[in-house]
């Protein structure tokens, strides 16, 4: 059911293993998709609201208004099943308490006596927010994308969703009552690429944002990958990923469980687990092949796991089996050893980690108060999953007296000769020229001296 790989004794015969290569991922090439998305970025750059309704009927659905109206909703909130309901304020309340935990206060150094920098941190203006609704509406996304945004003090939030056809070219419903539940006001129903262009760029009834978050299909990510640098955007998620570390203290019926329903999301989705337990390969296999033929989606699930981004990898011990998991860098990993927290304090690459048989990946990706958008990919070795840190940037505020400034004037010239850019160093003496023990009044040489001439230059 799932590829078998086998890294025990490899070490010992004295092979060099490339970890990442061995555990491969599903394919996932953004870079070919950009010649495919880069027409209709360019016509919704350049025709705005209208390009955007037309790729909407090329696809089926009529759309007759972009921006969906405040009483859509608030009839989806007042529709929506409330166990339903009570799951997402609570998730979002659980959200809230750890993206407030996040925010650090400005921090103000004194340098120097009289020299002083704060680094303050800002929020951004504007934020657009993509949600997509492929495989299945991912109505936690948009809790998941706006709490942090909003405890990190932005001032607009724009989110985007594709329109349904079956609701009437407006988005799935339960996203509405979420963004209902979390007041955000401005609501299109618009699709991956066309979302992130109409973000970006514009249009008559979207201002540019500033940030584009929210993960998608392969085609949304090559459209924000388009337009990085024009705005900021949190990452480029693929296809979901779970890796759980394991040995023979972990039950098989949790570990099978916990990978079908990773996988669940796609046939892209990889499941890996790593052990030095064969007996508990061999158990969580048969597992699998009972709890499967149960699932709901257990063709999509099937393929997952049948592909080759999935797979057991039997190891020598849980130190090799360390080593795997960083250089694998998961988006999700799980770690059910002995010993588990101590274990998990060793992982250096994660986008999460989830730590024991009472934490499983699903908490995350709902209710525990982590944020589940991640980095996958690989991406976990260099970047961090969604906070409420991502929603700010900082700025460095630099104060000081004449006397601090006095005193570094000399390194300051130094630096610039050396670089061979004499301004740099002239634009400090000049505020000094003619005081007593400065350089400009000691007229000392150098190509950046000031001189003390009334016009600030020999």
């Amino acid at each position: 059911m799932m590829r078998r790989i086998d890294l025990r004794g490899r070490l010992a015969r004295g092979e060099a293993l490339d970890y990442r290569a061995l555990v491969p991922r599903a394919e996932f090439d953004v870079e070919a998709a950009i010649d495919e998305v880069r027409p209709a970025m360019a016509d919704v750059r350049h025709r705005g609201v209208e390009a955007l309704l037309e790729i909407a009927s090329r696809d089926g659905i009529e759309v007759t208004d972009l921006l969906v109206p405040s009483e859509a909703r608030s009839e989806a909130l007042s529709e929506l099943d409330p166990d339903v309901r009570a799951a997402f304020e609570e998730s979002i309340r659980r959200l809230r308490i750890v993206s407030e935990a996040e925010i650090e206060d400005d921090q103000s150094v004194e340098v120097v006596p009289g020299g002083r920098v704060t680094s303050r941190l800002v929020p951004f203006k504007r934020v657009g927010v993509y949600v997509p609704a492929g495989v299945t509406a991912l109505a936690s996304t948009v809790l998941m994308n706006v709490v942090p945004a909003q405890v990190a003090g932005v001032d607009s939030i724009a989110l985007a969703s594709p329109a349904q056809a079956e609701f009437g070219g407006r988005p799935h419903p339960t996203i509405l009552a979420v963004c209902a539940l979390l007041g955000i006001d401005e609501v299109y129903a618009v699709g991956g690429v066309g979302a992130v262009a109409m973000f970006a760029y514009g249009t008559e009834q979207c201002p540019p944002v500033d940030f584009v978050a929210g993960p998608g299909r392969i085609t949304t990510v090559a459209a924000k990958r388009l337009v990085k640098g024009l705005v900021g955007i949190d990452s480029e998620a693929g296809p979901s990923e779970i890796l759980i570390f394991a040995d023979d203290t972990a039950s098989p019926v949790h570990v099978a469980a916990d990978l079908i329903s990773e996988i669940e999301h796609g046939e892209q989705a990889a499941g890996v687990l790593v052990t030095p337990s064969q007996e508990l390969a061999e158990a969580v296999q048969r597992e699998l092949a009972v709890q499967l033929p149960q699932a709901k989606h257990a063709e999509r699930i099937a393929a997952g796991m049948a592909g080759e981004q999935s797979g057991i990898v039997l190891v020598d011990d849980l130190e090799q089996g360390l080593d795997v998991v960083d250089a694998y860098a998961s988006e999700h990993v799980e770690v059910l050893t002995a010993d588990a927290r101590s274990w998990a304090a060793r992982i250096r690459n994660a986008g999460a980690i989830f730590i024991g048989p009472w934490s499983p990946v699903p908490l995350g990706d709902y209710c525990a108060g982590s944020n589940h958008v991640l980095p996958t990919g690989g991406c976990a070795c260099h970047s961090s999953g969604l906070s409420a840190r991502s929603f700010l940037k900082t700025v460095h505020v630099i104060e000081y007296d004449e006397s601090a400034l006095r005193d570094v004037t000399p390194h300051v010239t130094a630096m610039a000769d050396a670089e061979d850019l004499p301004a740099h160093g002239a634009a400090v003496q000049v505020r000094f020229a003619g005081q007593p023990g400065s350089a400009g009044h000691s007229g000392s040489a150098g190509h950046s001296r000031f001189t003390g001439h009334p016009d600030g230059y020999a």
